[in-house]
């Protein structure tokens, strides 16, 4: 279907309002559950590297699963499928209070808050696009901030929802808050489509008559009547006069001989529709070929080979302080009541900040957006690095700050990816990236805790930490440095098969 011209305002406005409390109302509680972290090590009485399983899963099952949300989006529309994930994320918050054990948790709020949180993620940037052209960084811009103000605002709000009701309370109704998603997604209008120039009827087009089944069934089903009632007929005639059996005979040669021909030319029509769908199968599995045959070529780009390597490091060790920044000020003898604002919340707030300075600097030509990037990288693994040496609230609200606003960097990691690869790949290259981000995600809060659980200590696991983020800078600094402007000169070339489809952007 063909989507008429982007508006770029009136009702667009609306969905960049909606957007926004979208990705509130469903990445709060994911993003600030170093919260509910504590809670759950001190209920469970389970390793922390198996309680941060759960806050890592809700993170990263929605970038890990970014082929399935497009398809999603794409077959279904924005709108049912933001209504359907609201549910998802309500019930898997809700399912969460009555949890028996650890396990339970990385179904409900690992997996299921998780998927609906990407499918959401998805629904919101699509349509946002669809809405926006001229202006679709500054809306993608508001709506991504919508997550970072809710992590700012749950991370408070869970703590005084876990005093006042308890743990299982407090799940409660961060979950019957969630179903407002559902007044969101009733709001998201579809653009109209136009009845001209739809890629379906182009292709009827192309394709013969012969191959055109409904109206091959008609046909059929037409003759079929037509010859019952000629059977119907011979029978009574036979029953009231012997006199008429030589025509009775003829009209019953003529039937067999016409439904003889008509069985031929269904025979026929069947094998030429099995000739099709074979033909179609392999165009459709050349298809494929071509996609992995591109993918191949993406990871002979060095500067793209060392963005994955570089991303994959950055979520292992930039993604846990989210996660265990709390914790880490526990288990420095930092008491609750020295604590101005939440840690958690100060990460969230500068994260806001971080992804919209960055993303207006990444506007100015005389900024390269690629050693920008690098920069954040080394900063985030030295202030990463400092981490264990914090024994204050206010060192450790500073490097959280400071953490917070360089994790901005998000904003303009689709840039730099653009600058690699080309336009013309980018939906492609950027879909494999934040698949391992998601798997970065994943990976990264369980391994710290493991490291916790072995060494009694942060300071070894942070460290580590900040020896990825910092490997991974480094190493795109080193790649991109002097072939920086072939790398571009070379992707500037269109290749022969270009593939795209919409991926799930992190939060």
């Amino acid at each position: 279907m063909v989507v008429l011209e982007s508006p770029d305002g009136g009702w667009g406005w609306v969905i960049v309002l909606v957007s926004f409390f979208t990705q509130f109302f469903c990445y709060g509680s994911p993003l600030a559950v170093g919260v509910l972290y504590l809670e759950w090590l001190d209920t469970f009485g389970e390793g922390k590297g198996k309680t941060a399983w759960i806050g890592s899963l809700a993170n990263g099952v929605g970038l890990l699963a970014s082929p399935i949300c497009s398809a999603c989006v794409s077959s279904f529309g924005a709108r049912p499928v933001t209504v359907f994930s609201g549910f998802m994320v309500a019930g898997g918050l809700m399912m969460s209070s009555f949890a028996p054990n650890i396990y339970f948790l990385f179904f409900s709020y690992g997996i299921i808050v998780g998927l609906g949180c990407g499918l959401l993620y998805t629904a919101t940037v699509t349509i946002t696009c669809q809405y926006f052209d001229k202006r679709r960084g500054l809306a993608l811009g508001l709506i991504s901030t919508g997550s970072s103000v809710g992590l700012f605002v749950y991370a408070a709000l869970q703590r005084v929802l876990i005093e006042l009701y308890g743990l299982d309370g407090c799940l409660l109704i961060v979950g019957a808050l969630s179903l407002n998603i559902l007044a969101c997604g009733s709001l998201m209008r579809p653009l109209e489509l136009s009845d001209s120039n739809l890629p379906e009827k182009a292709c009827l087009k192309n394709v013969p008559d012969q191959y055109l089944i409904y109206h091959e069934k008609e046909l059929v089903e037409e003759n079929t009547s037509i010859l019952k009632k000629g059977y119907s007929e011979e029978k009574c005639v036979n029953n009231v006069s012997t006199h008429y059996k030589q025509d009775s005979t003829l009209n019953k040669n003529g039937l067999r001989s016409l439904h003889t021909k008509e069985t031929g030319t269904y025979k026929q029509k069947v094998v030429e529709q099995t000739y099709f769908c074979k033909q179609l199968s392999k165009k459709k599995w050349q298809l494929y070929l071509n996609y992995w045959e591109e993918t191949l070529f993406l990871f002979k780009n060095k500067v793209f080979l060392s963005l994955f390597i570089a991303i994959l490091l950055f979520d292992i060790g930039g993604f846990p302080p989210l996660l265990l920044m709390a914790d880490v000020a526990r288990s420095s003898n930092i008491r609750e009541d020295e604590y101005i604002v939440p840690l958690v919340s100060i990460i969230g707030i500068m994260t806001a900040i971080g992804k919209l300075v960055l993303g207006v600097l990444a506007d100015f030509k005389w900024i390269n957006t690629l050693y920008l990037y690098v920069f954040t990288l080394i900063m985030t693994g030295g202030a990463l690095v400092v981490v264990p040496f914090a024994k204050s609230y206010i060192i450790l609200a500073l490097l959280s700050g400071i953490l917070g606003f360089l994790t901005g960097n998000w904003s303009i990691f689709p840039y730099v990816t653009t600058k690699t690869v080309g336009i013309e790949k980018l939906a492609h290259a950027y879909g494999i990236l934040m698949f391992f981000a998601g798997l970065g995600n994943s990976l990264g809060p369980p391994i710290i805790g493991w490291f916790y659980d072995w060494t009694q200590t942060y300071d070894i696991a942070f460290c580590f930490s900040g020896f990825c983020v910092l490997l991974g800078g480094l190493l795109l600094l080193v790649v991109a440095l002097p072939c920086w402007d072939n790398c571009n000169n070379q992707n500037a070339k269109p290749s022969p098969n270009t593939y795209s489809y919409t991926v799930v952007s992190s939060a």
